[in-house]
């Protein structure tokens, strides 16, 4: 079972206005926008669709990093067009924003310790399961991997937070030199459920060592949408027709799969539901 904001929610368009933009790194921005019905219908894990504002029609999906108040916060790397005409919004802009989207992070009966593993901009779908975990009174350990020091953005945010932080880097600039993944494996400490944002090498890692360490885990996964509503089709993947999750469909030809749409069944899924 997961968490989804209601159809109506979803899929209306929300003009939104700029109140702040931080460079985290080279590259890296954080983009606070003035959108108080997608911050309070928001829960963690979901995403948001940002349209351009100028030069391109289609929008961009990116993870709901902060959701309190009357704002929410997006944070991005700067990667192609759309991200770059994203990061050259200034405080006052408006941006139109469709969100909350898909299924988050299914927190209701989490045990009391829990491993959140992030890989580089997964980073940005991970701070609101944490802090819903903290308030609730969980023990949180971050494992943290990016390219180098300075892609680690918002370490120390999560430290902040409450949540025990061990970092990861493929340069070894900081942290263990490495895949964060290792991190995990090789952790004194059994969680009792594993969360998870990142690249598909490092979900797969991950879900790898949760099936070692007989541990259930929770996969939100990457994945570039066209519409980011479902009606495309664009973005499935093979999910297990036993799962809650799974679309009223014939069953891959074969299989005891169907195609499930990243963006609306997911980004979030049950490891051991998945048929990669």
């Amino acid at each position: 079972m997961v968490v989804t904001a209601s159809l109506a929610a979803s899929a209306r368009v929300h003009q939104t206005r700029v109140l702040d933009r931080t460079p985290l790194a080279d590259g890296v921005v954080l983009l606070g926008l003035l959108a108080p019905e997608i911050a309070k219908a928001s829960v963690p894990g979901q995403f948001a669709m940002a349209i351009p504002p100028r030069g391109e029609s289609a929008a961009v999906a990116l993870g709901i990093y902060e959701a309190a108040g009357d704002r929410l916060s997006l944070l991005f790397f700067v990667i192609g067009n759309r991200t770059a005409q994203l990061s050259n919004l200034r405080p006052g802009d408006e941006l139109a924003v469709t969100g909350p989207l898909g299924n988050g992070f299914f927190l209701d009966d989490a045990p009391g310790d829990v491993a959140i593993v992030a890989g580089g901009v997964g980073i940005a779908s991970v701070l609101l399961p944490a802090q819903r975990l903290i308030r609730d009174g969980k023990r949180v350990r971050l494992y943290y991997g990016a390219r180098s020091r300075d892609l680690l953005v918002e370490a120390q945010r999560f430290a902040d937070e409450g949540c025990e932080v061990e970092l990861a880097t493929d340069d070894g600039s900081a942290g263990r030199r490495g895949y964060v993944t290792q991190l995990l494996a090789e952790s004194k400490h059994k969680p009792g459920l594993i969360l998870a944002c990142g690249p598909s090498p490092m979900l797969r890692a991950t879900a790898a060592v949760a099936r070692e360490l007989g541990v259930r885990a929770q996969l939100s996964l990457e994945e570039t949408f066209a519409c980011g509503l479902g009606g495309c089709w664009g973005c499935t993947v093979p999910l297990s027709r036993e799962s809650a999750q799974a679309p009223g469909f014939p069953a891959i030809s074969g299989t005891d799969a169907v195609n499930a749409r990243v963006c609306k069944e997911g980004p979030v899924f049950w490891a051991h539901e998945l048929r990669w």
